[in-house]
């Protein structure tokens, strides 16, 4: 009977050992696998809708993609529009993550609905105008010309802003034959032929220069356009919509805007 015991005994210290070390190996998988989990490698992962600016169009589709790529298990979708209609979106409660502005004025005008924005980009106005020049504009009191098509973004709008302000410093007067709703339609115009000149950013231009001529404005005429981001405070991923604003102004995201015609912030 002693002998029996001994045996049972022996064989169940066999089968509790054999299933600690199974445990303990199920566990070790597990570990592993949460380790390759973006989460813990510190990228939240998310659906993340951004408002961007609609001259960011180019650089944030690369920059977007560039992104996911970089933290698996993120997706962005962009929604681009005017500043101003980005900021009715936000005051209507739109579902996003994000908003990135072609002026501080309009983000400021947000401070209830954002998070602390961050300068990730600058820009400058160029006179955008058919392909080859037919027009021979080379400046800005060119635009003055009774004979030329000339359109302006809208007022409300950063780039009318801005284009109103570097006119008026200049004491020209432009009648534009009308005035557009985002600074992408401005360009459309142009390229189109329903215009003969347009203010555009110099981004804008450059991603449109095999339809359109960039004719350049002295800086000493000139505004400087600058771009803050920041995350929203109806977020329903706010850690990863801080992960991507935080982004925007890392080496990769600058090295993004810059090629394609930002000016650092």
């Amino acid at each position: 009977m002693s002998s029996a015991r001994s045996l049972r005994r022996a064989s169940a210290a066999v089968l509790t050992t054999a299933l600690l070390a199974s445990l303990a190996a199920c566990g070790d998988a597990d570990d592993s696998a949460r380790d390759d989990s973006p989460k813990s490698q510190g990228r939240p992962s998310a659906r993340l809708t951004v408002l961007a600016a609609s001259s960011l169009t180019d650089a944030f589709e690369t920059a977007g993609a560039a992104y996911e790529k970089a933290n698996p298990g993120t997706e962005i979708t962009f929604s681009f529009a005017g500043s101003q209609e980005l900021a009715a979106q936000v005051g209507q409660g739109a579902p996003a993550d994000a908003l990135v502005t072609a002026d501080t004025t309009t983000m400021d005008g947000l401070k209830a609905d954002t998070g602390t924005p961050t300068v990730i980009a600058g820009n400058r106005l160029v006179i955008a105008v058919a392909e080859g020049n037919p027009e021979k504009i080379d400046e800005l009191g060119d635009l003055a010309g009774a004979q030329l098509k000339v359109v302006l973004a809208a007022p409300e709008v950063p780039a009318g802003r801005y284009s109103e302000q570097i006119l008026d410093a200049q004491k020209i007067e432009v009648k534009p034959v009308s005035q557009e709703p985002n600074v992408r339609a401005v360009l459309s115009k142009v390229e189109l032929g329903e215009a003969d000149a347009g203010l555009v950013y110099r981004t804008d231009a450059a991603a449109a220069a095999d339809k359109v001529d960039a004719v350049a404005i002295p800086d000493s005429q000139n505004a400087v356009a600058r771009y803050p981001a920041a995350t929203l405070k109806t977020s329903r991923n706010p850690e990863a919509a801080a992960a991507f604003v935080s982004w925007l102004s890392g080496p990769q995201a600058q090295k993004i805007l810059k090629d394609a015609g930002f000016q650092q912030p």
